[in-house]
């Protein structure tokens, strides 16, 4: 499991918000590649790419997605067992802007092969935390912290 738990505090976020925001990115991916190699596929990984970049600048809890999972599905769940450390998931939004940059390039350049492979890596990413809840970028991130410490 790549939660890290945290105390109830407001520092701590719901671990099914970035489940959620996996979720839809894991549906805007499928799109996206639907869509390759054409000019809409472009736009819409740009936009991915934005939704990352919020993300990984601001902190998950200010993304977007975030806005989704607060306004029309928290509000429907009991409250969660423990806290996530928003950190890590932080991180992984960083991981999935670069494969969203690489991905745009090879797009925009006519590498397909490169934009599509890009956006393959980070729908399989997206995809095991929607479905599995395991953040390939959390354990990264773990991973780096215990390594540097």
């Amino acid at each position: 499991m790549s939660t890290v738990a945290t105390p109830r505090t407001t520092a701590g976020i719901d671990p099914r918000g970035p489940q959620l925001a996996a979720a839809l990115t894991s549906v805007v991916l499928v799109v996206v590649l639907l869509l390759a190699p054409g000019p809409a596929a472009v736009v819409l990984l740009a936009l991915q790419g934005v939704v990352f970049a919020i993300g990984a600048t601001r902190g998950v809890q200010h993304a977007p997605y975030s806005w989704v999972f607060r306004t029309l599905v928290r509000p429907r769940l009991s409250a969660p067992d423990e806290l996530e450390d928003p950190a890590p998931p932080r991180f992984a939004q960083a991981v999935g802007l670069v494969f969203a940059l690489v991905g745009l390039v090879g797009l925009a350049l006519g590498l397909e092969v490169l934009g599509l492979v890009a956006v393959g890596f980070a729908l399989v990413a997206a995809l095991l935390n929607a479905v599995f809840r395991l953040c390939l970028g959390c354990e990264m991130y773990l991973l780096i912290r215990r390594v540097t410490a």
